[in-house]
């Protein structure tokens, strides 16, 4: 049992100074001004902000291998430990575009590490249902319209593992969708040439988000609203995006977070240098590319994405941090991380003034040397 003294933390939009957080059994106990119990453990965060650990809902690799490259229980491994250490205590693993027998190699290897998992929420399947005119840096030969006896085979041997499927909903069958929303499986609309009638319908009908708001989709056309304004436009539907300045300017970043609110939150997108396979990223600056120069990916973390929200896109703090946590913890249904709360697991992070990682818990147990 430990305690975290002298901590500062969010409530809403209200900054709360000299709290005390109390931790037992790998969740929060109690946070408030309170008397330490002399059985727990006594942390000073001298000062320091106190927010939930990150989720990342769209992750290639980290930390060395490119999951789809290497789909195995140790990369997944690798994952786990690197990400916590750069603050980022849940993730789904994306497997982009890819053969089918990957997939299944990748849903095994989730499978077999689910039960050693500490962040490791399951996988995001990115494709290969995808709209040939927004493939990004997916390879065409692999992408293909839906089958129900396909997917039903994917859902099936997943078990569970797979949480989230990015689609271009205008290709789909119905019959598709309802059987995945049947089975829980959060639809993300992304990699599509949706008109707004068609984004619209989707988003009524299923779809609660948007994969890369503005990447792999058709820009605002001021004559023919299509899948951005739909998205804008929606009272519900939420919508990612990649802060590095790479994929999205950090103007178009703020206006996105001034329409939307809290129906936008943050992804890394994030990829590793990968020569095998046909994802061949090569790191371009801050940035990550394919053999033939194709924007595959970025070099950023969440924590990164955070400060670049706050430094250069004019998002207040405490909204940031809700957008690498509370927001997308709601978008994947895990309700007991959508607050800083008595109850929820002690997943935590201490930040510094200028927003640099001092210290991370997970389920309550401290991680050493933090990555920047």
């Amino acid at each position: 049992m430990i305690a975290i003294t002298n901590a500062s933390y969010y409530k809403g939009s209200e900054l709360l100074h000299n709290q005390t957080f109390l931790i037992s059994n790998g969740h929060i106990e109690a946070i408030g001004a309170m008397e330490v119990p002399e059985t727990y453990e006594r942390i000073d965060a001298a000062g320091q902000l106190i927010t939930s650990g990150f989720m990342e809902l769209q992750i290639y690799g980290s930390g060395g291998n490119l999951f789809s490259a290497y789909p195995t229980v140790e990369t997944l491994r690798q994952m786990d430990m690197d990400l916590a250490r750069k603050g980022t205590t849940s993730f789904l693993v994306c497997l982009a575009t890819n053969s089918i027998d990957v997939f299944y190699k990748a849903i095994e290897a989730a499978k077999a590490y689910r039960a050693e998992a500490k962040g490791f929420m399951g996988l995001h399947l990115e494709g290969p249902y995808l709209n040939p005119k927004c493939l990004g840096a997916h390879p065409a030969a692999y992408v293909k319209k839906a089958t129900l006896e396909e997917v039903k085979g994917l859902i099936e041997a997943a078990d569970g593992t797979v949480k989230m499927m990015t689609l271009a909903a205008e290709l789909q069958d119905a019959a598709v969708i309802e059987y995945l929303l049947s089975k829980g499986v959060v639809l993300s609309l992304g990699h599509s040439d949706a008109s707004y009638e068609q984004a619209t319908s989707a988003y009524n009908n299923g779809f609660s988000t948007t994969t890369h708001l503005f990447n792999a989709m058709p820009q605002i056309h001021h004559r023919s609203p299509n899948l951005p304004v739909a998205l804008f436009s929606h009272p519900t539907a939420h919508g990612s995006i990649i802060a590095d300045g790479e994929h999205v300017n950090f103007e178009v970043v703020r206006m996105a977070a001034k329409l939307m609110q809290d129906r936008l939150f943050l992804i890394t997108d994030a990829v590793t240098a990968c020569e095998i396979g046909p994802y061949k990223h090569r790191l371009q600056g801050d940035k990550y590319v394919t053999e033939n120069g194709t924007l595959s990916g970025s070099n950023i973390t969440l924590l990164q994405a955070v400060q670049n929200c706050v430094k250069h896109c004019g998002i207040e703090l405490p909204r940031a941090l809700a957008m690498a946590s509370s927001i997308p913890a709601k978008v994947i249904g895990r309700k007991a991380l959508t607050a800083l709360n008595s109850g929820m697991p002690a997943d935590l992070l201490v930040l510094g003034e200028d927003l640099s990682l001092k210290r991370v818990f997970v389920a309550g147990v401290e991680y050493l040397n933090p990555i920047n």
